[in-house]
């Protein structure tokens, strides 16, 4: 019994430390995504606001993100496959420009999910609670909402969007060439896991080139 154990655990371990299967824990990308800075791996969280799995994720997403060795750099791009996922986007990039993220992203997660005091397409709405929770002139908050530089953001979240081939969100960009989520590698936990392990295919990749 004893010896039958041992080769159940030994078994359970070689599965949980496997490579991730092309095809199935992640594949690549549509077409390969640039990213801003070539000497670092770049992650990108693709997401929206709306999205229940994005919101159960996010605890965990912020203890991993913290724990990024310092060649790697993390970033959120708001998913955007549709017309009605524009507004949360234009809040993402409206908090981003006016130096409010680390104060209300999670807030804003929780002002949808928990309390249900905003809608995630309802520009209005998402405009009144930005402000409101940042104390900042009203119109200030509206006009940088509809800016053109807010706009065009949101032009390059959908073209990043569609380039990398994701179904749905939350989605993770490894390196602008693979992508993994929650749906392929088989929960949160599983899929930052395989995230790790794109990460050392990339900088592998990398160190091969120079």
């Amino acid at each position: 019994m004893k010896s039958i154990l041992t080769a159940l655990l030994m078994l359970v371990s070689s599965v949980a430390f496997a490579d991730p299967q092309p095809g199935f824990e992640y594949q690549q990308t549509q077409q390969v995504i640039p990213t801003d800075n070539p000497s670092k791996v770049e992650v990108i969280e693709l997401f929206w606001y709306g999205c229940p799995h994005c919101y159960q994720l996010e605890p965990q997403l912020a203890v991993w993100v913290k724990k990024l060795p310092k060649d790697v750099e993390f970033k959120r791009i708001p998913g955007v496959p549709r017309p009605d996922w524009a507004p949360a986007a234009k809040a993402f990039y409206t908090m981003e420009t006016l130096g409010l993220t680390e104060k209300l992203h999670s807030a804003f997660f929780d002002a949808i999910h928990k309390q249900h005091a905003v809608r995630p397409n309802d520009d209005a709405g998402i405009i009144d609670w930005i402000t409101k929770q940042s104390g900042l002139d009203r119109k200030k908050v509206e006009e940088t909402y509809n800016s053109f530089s807010i706009n065009t953001k949101l032009m390059r979240a959908m073209q990043v969007f569609r380039a990398s081939g994701a179904t749905g969100v939350p989605t993770l960009i490894i390196d602008g060439k693979y992508i993994t989520s929650s749906t392929m590698a088989g929960g949160n936990e599983a899929a930052l896991k395989v995230a790790d392990q794109l990460i050392e295919k990339a900088r592998g990749e990398k160190t091969a080139k120079r």
